[in-house]
Order: C-alpha cells, then sequence, then structure tokens
C-alpha cells in the first residue's frame, strides 16, 4: 500500500477495478483546509483517462511492475507487435496501451511495463523524442521565418504534425513524443 505522497508520473495503481496509470499529477496545499492531490489517470486496459482527487494520506495500491526494453517489430491493424531485446521472446499488444502509436517506426526501442503478479504488459514507454522523416508536405517558403508560421506534414509512420515552413520533403526532424510536437529539423 502507498498513500498520496508516493503519487508520481508512471506510478501503476489499481483504482475502481482497474489498473490505471497516473500521467499526470498536482499537490495542492490550499491557505484554508486539507491537502490533496490532483491526478490524471490513463486505464491501461481500455485507454480511458479519468481526473481523480485524492485527499492527502489516501491509501492507494500500487501495482509492482517491472520495466523491460522491447523492440518495436510491426503493426497488423488490430496487434502492435513486440520483441524482448534480452531473450527475443515476443509479445502483441492493442493500440490502447500505446500513448502515441503513430510515431512508433519499426526497429524503435521502448520500454515496456509488466505486471509482476501475472506478467501482463500494462504500458509502453516511448522516449522522450522521435527522429522521422518527412514524406509529405507543401513545398518550402524561402525567407518566410519571420512569423511562427507552420504548415502540416506527413511523416513516414503517417503521423501528420505541424511544422515550420521551411522544412521540406526528405528532411529528418524531431517529435516530443508525449504531446506528438516537432522539436527540431536534424541536419545529416
Amino acid at each position: 500500500m502507498a498513500t498520496t505522497s508516493d503519487i508520481r508520473n508512471g506510478l501503476c495503481i489499481r483504482y475502481n477495478h482497474d489498473i490505471y496509470k497516473i500521467t499526470e499529477f498536482l499537490h495542492v496545499k490550499p491557505g484554508k483546509g486539507p491537502a490533496f492531490v490532483r491526478t490524471k489517470l490513463k486505464s491501461v486496459t481500455t485507454g480511458k483517462v479519468l481526473e481523480n482527487t485524492f485527499s492527502a494520506g489516501h491509501k492507494i495500491e500500487d501495482i509492482r511492475v517491472e520495466t523491460h526494453k522491447f523492440q518495436f517489430l510491426y503493426e497488423d491493424g488490430e496487434f502492435w507487435h513486440f520483441m524482448n531485446v534480452e531473450d527475443y521472446t515476443q509479445i502483441r499488444l492493442t493500440e490502447n496501451a500505446l500513448d502515441m502509436p503513430k510515431l512508433l517506426k519499426e526497429g524503435e526501442v521502448v520500454t515496456i511495463l509488466i505486471n509482476t503478479e501475472d506478467n501482463m504488459p500494462l504500458s509502453v514507454e516511448m522516449p522522450a523524442s522521435v527522429v522521422l522523416e518527412v514524406t509529405h508536405t507543401e513545398p518550402g517558403v524561402k525567407g518566410n521565418t519571420a512569423t511562427n508560421a507552420t504548415k502540416p506534414a506527413t511523416v513516414e509512420t503517417g503521423f501528420e504534425v505541424n511544422v515550420p515552413l521551411f522544412i521540406n520533403e526528405g528532411d529528418k526532424i524531431k517529435i516530443e513524443t508525449e504531446k506528438g510536437t516537432y522539436k527540431e529539423r536534424i541536419k545529416e
């Protein structure tokens, strides 16, 4: 058993007969009244996100998890297939176990949280950013960088992201996986 002081991003807890992963939290100490923790929880089984407030000192049932490195192999429309980089065992997950499935490129190594009680995969932690090649965008305009104007671009995985006007097809760009936003162009 843990308490609200143990809450952190990525912690898996049992709540309302389901397993949730804490994606955001904020400890609040108002001037009047007891402290509390405002959280955003994502169900690892359904992908549903809900907000909940725990009062300070509230007991929560945490789930013991192990982290393992897995390599993304392929997606077949229904399942996403991964291979453990240590023992080469393969697992398959549904799309709702992934935070940003459209940013996964074949061969990408991710961290998968596995419940130690029943060896079931709970969620996939992506790297902080990924480098992908732009496959389609409108042509760039030279000198039009004074404003923060953006245009849509499609990357090799099919994900669409807004990029600055100077980005062209064939450019490699870094995308922040948490928000799915453009970070920078990669020079080769």
